[in-house]
């Protein structure tokens, strides 16, 4: 992933036990077709090592929700592919992408990471939207 992802472009952030998680979704036009209710965003995670001990990601699990309270859980292995290591003071980056049915939602979730003791524990992913130009949501 490119350097330019990384800092303050990231609309959204949660640490949890020295590690940062950061988010950025990207609604994406051209893998959308609103006329028959298909709605795609990338998003983008960085994860920031800040603890003293090297990291396993070992599993992921989701919490999606669409703007009309539908909600499902997708649960497995590491991410796009990989269980990655993450070294004291290292960052992973991955894309990945989510469909909806509806021209908005959010997403929240958890990582499982393995430390280099054979600890186990989740880190937060923070709650993010997902939001397009076709929400014709009004809020009063």
């Amino acid at each position: 992933m490119s350097e330019a992802f990384i800092g303050d472009i990231f609309p959204y952030e949660n640490e949890t036990y020295g590690v940062t998680i950061r988010v950025l979704p990207e609604y994406l036009e051209e893998r959308s077709e609103p006329d028959v209710r298909q709605y795609f965003w990338r998003y983008t995670i960085e994860i920031e090592n800040g603890a003293d001990q090297t990291l396993q990601l070992c599993s992921r699990h989701w919490v999606i929700t669409d703007a009309r309270g539908r909600r499902q859980e997708v649960r497995g292995d590491g991410v796009v592919g990989e269980q990655p290591f993450i070294a004291p003071g290292e960052r992973y980056t991955y894309a990945s992408g989510c469909p909806l049915n509806e021209p908005s939602g959010m997403m929240t979730g958890s990582y499982l990471m393995r430390r280099d003791d054979g600890e186990e524990f989740n880190v937060l992913v923070p709650a993010f939207s997902l939001d397009s130009p076709h929400d014709r949501t009004v809020l009063n």
